[in-house]
């Protein structure tokens, strides 16, 4: 039976730790994504930040479905131990706090110029989950506009090609949409096999804008049948970007995280066999 697990950006609430936190569990929310707090990316924060993050966690009664990390929102042009040393962060705040998973990206390189610069991508792909695996964790590629991995098909030959049970695909419908791609037509085909994570938000295929789910063309109640079918098991997290996205990462606020919760749950009540954590 599909297992669905609730999970969310927090800062897209709040700075705060402890607002993100308050919020997601009085509506009935237990894990968090972390990507940043108190004004502070989650590889920066250090370890007295750390310790409160666990702190809080701990008072909540939560836990991490993933480290949120920038790791591959990077110019392809960069050093390759740039992200290197940023893997090395991402995991050892993954192991201080308890989760496996840190989502990475493919690098954003000049327009036009995939082909150029896919061998470049593709080896940097395949020394991250090296080192990733190494350490015992797992990356999940999260699909993103003007990175290598933006188009259905590129995601794929990432993952087909670095081959590594260390990097998976972390589904994000909305962010095709806003490539003007059809994720349940276009994408999931492609990329089904390989996705173990999901983020949760909709958008609008005629101007790109984010919608809570369900209220965009990112048929959102069509992957959530899908999953269920696949018997998935893992997290769907929100990642609404109702008031603001850009590309570092998005806002939307206390009543927008909640907006985004409760129209998600209006969808799984309609999907049958799956339990909802």
């Amino acid at each position: 039976m599909a297992e669905f697990t609730l999970s969310a950006f927090g800062d897209e609430i709040d700075d705060d730790l402890d607002k993100q936190l308050s919020v997601l569990v009085s509506e009935d929310v237990h894990y968090l994504e972390l990507r940043g707090a108190w004004g502070r990316n989650v590889l920066d924060l250090d370890a007295a930040q750390l310790g409160r993050v666990a702190a809080g966690l701990r008072a909540h009664g939560c836990a991490l479905s993933a480290i949120g990390s920038p790791i591959g929102k990077s110019d392809i042009g960069q050093p390759r131990e740039f992200e290197w040393e940023r893997l090395d962060r991402a995991i050892r705040v993954g192991q201080a706090l308890g989760t496996r998973l840190i989502r990475v990206f493919s690098f954003y390189i000049p327009k036009g110029e995939a082909d150029t610069y896919r061998h470049e991508v593709l080896e940097r792909m395949a020394l991250l989950a090296e080192r990733a695996q190494r350490a015992g964790m797992a990356l999940v590629h999260e699909n993103e506009r003007a990175i290598y991995g933006d188009l259905p098909a590129r995601c794929r030959d990432i993952l087909v090609k670095v081959n590594s049970p260390a990097l998976t695909a972390a589904f994000d419908p909305a962010n095709f949409v806003v490539d003007k791609v059809r994720p349940m037509v276009e994408a999931w085909p492609l990329l089904a096999e390989f996705t173990t994570h999901v983020h949760i938000k909709d958008a609008m295929l005629a101007d790109g804008t984010i919608r809570p789910a369900g209220q965009g063309d990112g048929d959102i109640a069509g992957l959530l049948r899908e999953l269920a079918a696949r018997n998935y098991r893992g997290f769907l997290t929100l990642e609404p970007h109702l008031k603001m996205s850009g590309p570092y990462g998005g806002l939307s606020g206390e009543d927008g995280m909640r907006t985004a919760i409760r129209a998600l749950r209006g969808l799984l009540a309609d999907v049958p066999g799956v339990t909802v954590k």
